[in-house]
């Protein structure tokens, strides 16, 4: 697969009981599909991904390939609190039809390189599928330095890409400077898209696309081509939901925006709660705010059907 273009960090829907609505699963992701996106990213954090028994991964993996049916490669996040256990997560989600692997640090324990570097080959050599390293030193408190990351890309030839989440921007640079195209570097944080595109980046894995993928592919496309004005005019529009995906609350801002705009639920599981009182209301202010103030330059997305 090309590690390359917008590729949502797909939420995970869930039903009045907290089940997965694998039906609603499967219409977002062909909706996402429809408008533009290159691949879905299913498992990280945005998909709650800590909340799901392994049973639960495998099946959202089964449903999403059903759902991109070859249009796109399904990518399945690997992330768990055992080396064994995201060896198992990563060989299921190969034989369930998964295109790529995103690698997280392990849960809970931040070890030091050495530790890491041992996780995360244990990964890669345990399928033969292409694979994302995923660097968020801000959620998971372990940060993979370049040096890091290029040691990593000499050793394992199946690792492609890295997906950058330090909301340094200069890491998309660093990276680049030692392994020039050996590595795809895909921004991580949604405010944050188009300076790392102007260093270098070349796919961006998103948030706030799973409730605006028309505009969040739009936007991708102007920075790419350089269109420095309708960039800027649709980025300073964005921006203030671009920016729920930097607060440790993301994944209920993100879920919210959906329910707002109609095209999902906010629901969450525990220990997360759904945003209530001020939180709620300085969300949906800035939904409306958005739907009453869109730009021309900011393409529509399409209807999500209900069936």
């Amino acid at each position: 697969m090309k590690w390359t273009g917008v590729m949502p960090a797909l939420t995970t829907a869930f039903d009045a009981n907290l089940k997965i609505d694998h039906d609603f699963v499967a219409r977002h992701a062909r909706w996402q599909i429809e408008n533009g996106v290159t691949g879905i990213i299913a498992l990280g954090s945005l998909g709650e991904a800590a909340t799901l028994s392994m049973d639960e991964k495998i099946s959202v993996i089964d449903t999403l390939v059903r759902a991109a049916d070859g249009k796109v490669p399904v990518v399945a996040a690997i992330s768990a609190l055992s080396t064994d256990e995201a060896m198992r997560l990563a060989q299921a989600a190969e034989a369930h039809g998964a295109g790529g692997l995103m690698i997280l640090p392990p849960y809970v324990y931040m070890g030091d390189w050495r530790e890491m570097k041992a996780h995360v080959g244990a990964v890669l050599k345990a399928t033969s599928l292409t694979a994302m390293l995923y660097n968020n030193p801000v959620a998971y408190g372990t940060d993979f330095l370049p040096e890091q990351i290029e040691e990593l890309a000499a050793e394992f030839a199946n690792l492609a890409a890295v997906k950058e989440s330090s909301a340094d921007v200069r890491r998309v640079s660093a990276i680049r400077a030692l392994v020039g195209d050996r590595l795809s570097v895909c921004v991580g944080v949604d405010d944050a898209i188009v300076e790392g595109i102007h260093a270098g980046a070349v796919g961006w894995v998103a948030g706030l696309v799973n409730a605006l993928p028309r505009e969040s592919v739009e936007l991708f496309r102007l920075a790419a081509e350089g269109k420095t004005n309708e960039t800027f005019e649709l980025y300073r529009w964005f921006l203030p939901l671009l920016r729920m995906d930097t607060v440790p609350k993301f994944i209920q801002l993100i879920k919210q925006v959906q329910q707002e705009l109609g095209v999902g639920s906010a629901r969450v599981r525990g220990p997360r709660m759904e945003i209530t009182g001020d939180e709620l209301a300085a969300t949906q202010a800035a939904v409306r705010h958005a739907v009453a103030n869109r730009p021309k330059v900011a393409l529509a997305s399409t209807r999500l059907l209900s069936k």
